[in-house]
């Protein structure tokens, strides 16, 4: 039986669908990890092919766990899926299946062979660099060959390719748009996603980056190894990790290379903690032993290199230490996004920058990119270069050392207030918020009344304008059908929380028209204060079947 979409999921398919019926051809889904995409994947399959039942589709991505736990979701949703998997690592070869689940490594120069699909879906596309000459830039040119008007998609939690610049931009980019994207501090507060709070490190324990080279839009291995070992470095950076996480479950180290995560594994176990290490090395079976006694709370701490920063999934981890600088914005959000699942018992995730990752990316939810993505690309703020490495995105609190965004006038955990000007931070700031906007405890307000509008602003579609009389006060919230992208998809969930019915309005003016007759009586809306502005994060609604909204007050006019 199939599982009922989230809103969210609902809109990712919503959108790709959307794209293609609008002659696009290769779309992007982003989802925060944790939010869910094995899902979307699986729901994609099965209603394309209930649609056109002889289309044949592709799903590669890079490691054979991906593989199974995609497989294992198609077959929840779809039991007579017809379904085929070529994977060595799994001992498995199909070739003919209509969905075909294939690893990277085994289908790279088969994709003469294996071809005919009219649809390729990469899971982790991040993964995919700029090369054209990659096993997968090869096998998705030998399919196309094939197929030329073969469609991609892409499911990640992040643009960022790995190795350089975003994957839907620039003359070689793989994808055309961003058909859907999913915010992280949305799916936090709507209970889907664990939320995050940062500590600044001691400063004793921070790694000097200052004097480290690049190589290829990365810090030079070696220097990067010797700064992060240095004995005194490894030791205050454990220390705080087992002081912070006394009352946590599940504690992530990414490290720099082998020794470093031995050496951080060594002094975890010299504080009693028990603490293993996971690398690419690591032979397949102990990997695996590990792993599951990680997940069965044997294991307090696993040190990483590189292995756990994708198809990884450990709920109960809410502890995450940064010990490995990174230039890469996308690795960045694959380390950040072990933190986001949510487990039994999880409040929320601490995550401990001892590398300046943070501050050189900014804000998991508001990442840019770091670096040019390519000739003709247009060329953003470089934050490693070195100039930008001073500008302040957040602000450590003093007295407890809190990540607090940069707005807030007091610190949340400990009530310091800042003066209304503060100095001028130190140009090798290390510390900023690991979210743009703290996730803190909004509070509910009785409607009175309610008003749908048309928004006029020159430039942009029409927006549905929102107002919510609580009160002696107004609250509002601009609704937008007719935009693209997250806007889009942000006012597709908000209409079905409302009551609102498929499909979703395609512009402002159907939504004031459909608001009266769909939609359920708001009593009371959740407020949170976010920055200068007040948002709106939740509605209590009437009960269903009850009078939809005798309370509106009939206005579209526009302003």
């Amino acid at each position: 039986m199939a599982h009922e979409l989230r809103p969210y999921q609902r809109l990712a398919c919503d959108g790709l669908y959307d794209f293609w019926q609008e002659g696009g051809g290769n779309g992007l889904i982003v989802i925060p990890t944790g939010g869910g995409k094995s899902l979307i994947l699986a729901t994609i399959c099965r209603e394309l092919l209930a649609q056109w039942p002889t289309l044949r589709i592709g799903v590669i991505t890079h490691v054979k766990e991906l593989i199974a736990q995609n497989v294992q979701e198609l077959i929840a949703e779809w039991r007579d899926a017809p379904v085929g998997i070529y994977s060595a690592g799994l001992g498995r070869r199909d070739q003919r299946a209509r969905i075909l689940f294939m690893g990277i490594q085994s289908v790279h120069s088969k994709g003469a062979i294996l071809g005919d699909f009219d649809v390729i879906i990469v899971d982790e596309v991040h993964l995919i660099g700029r090369s054209a000459d990659s096993m997968y830039g090869r096998f998705i040119r030998d399919c196309r060959e094939r197929v030329p008007d073969m469609r991609l998609v892409g499911l990640t939690a992040t643009p960022f390719r790995l190795d350089s610049g975003r994957l839907d931009r620039g003359p070689d980019a793989l994808f055309e748009k961003i058909v859907y994207e999913a915010g992280v501090i949305e799916l936090i507060e709507q209970g889907y996603l664990s939320p995050l709070i940062g500590k600044a490190g001691d400063d004793a324990a921070q790694i000097d980056t200052s004097g480290l080279h690049k190589r290829a839009g990365e810090f030079i291995q070696a220097e990067m190894d010797a700064a992060a070992r240095i004995p005194t470095v490894v030791e205050m950076a454990v220390s705080e990790i087992v002081e912070r996480g006394k009352d946590r479950a599940g504690w992530l180290a990414f490290c720099t290379g082998v020794d470093h995560a031995r050496d951080v594994r060594d002094q975890m176990r010299r504080h009693g903690v028990s603490c293993e290490m996971v690398t690419g090395s690591t032979p397949a079976g102990e990997r695996h032993s590990i792993i599951k006694r990680y997940k069965a709370r044997d294991i307090r701490c696993l040190t990483s290199v590189g292995v756990l920063t994708t198809g990884f999934n450990a709920p109960h981890v809410d502890l995450l230490a940064m010990l490995r600088p990174t230039l890469s914005t996308g690795l960045y959000v694959q380390m950040i996004g072990r933190a986001f699942r949510r487990a039994p018992g999880k409040t929320n995730a601490l995550i401990l920058d001892f590398a300046g990752n943070v501050v050189r990316h900014g804000p998991v939810d508001m990442v840019k990119s770091m670096r040019s993505g390519g000739p003709g690309e247009k060329r953003e703020p470089d934050l490693t270069d070195g100039d930008d490495d001073d500008e302040i995105k957040a602000k450590m609190c003093p007295t407890c050392r809190a990540l607090v965004a940069v707005y807030e006038p007091t610190c949340p955990d400990c009530h310091y207030e800042w003066p209304p000007k503060p100095a001028r931070h130190e140009p090798r700031a290390q510390h900023v918020a690991i979210l743009s906007t703290e996730v803190i405890e909004p509070k509910w307000l009785g409607v009175t009344g309610v008003r749908y509008a048309i928004h006029a602003k020159p430039g942009s579609p029409d927006s549905m304008r929102v107002e919510y009389e609580t009160g002696f006060t107004t609250s509002r919230q601009w609704i937008c059908f007719a935009h693209s992208g997250r806007a889009r998809g942000n006012a597709g969930i908000w209409w079905r929380q409302l009551g609102g019915e498929l499909p979703v309005p395609a512009t402002a003016q159907e939504g004031v028209d459909r608001a009266r007759k769909e939609l359920r009586r708001v009593l009371a809306i959740k407020l949170k204060s976010t920055g200068p502005y007040p948002e709106i994060v939740g509605h209590h609604l009437a009960p269903e079947g009850t009078e939809r909204a005798p309370q509106l007050v009939d206005d579209d006019i526009p302003f």
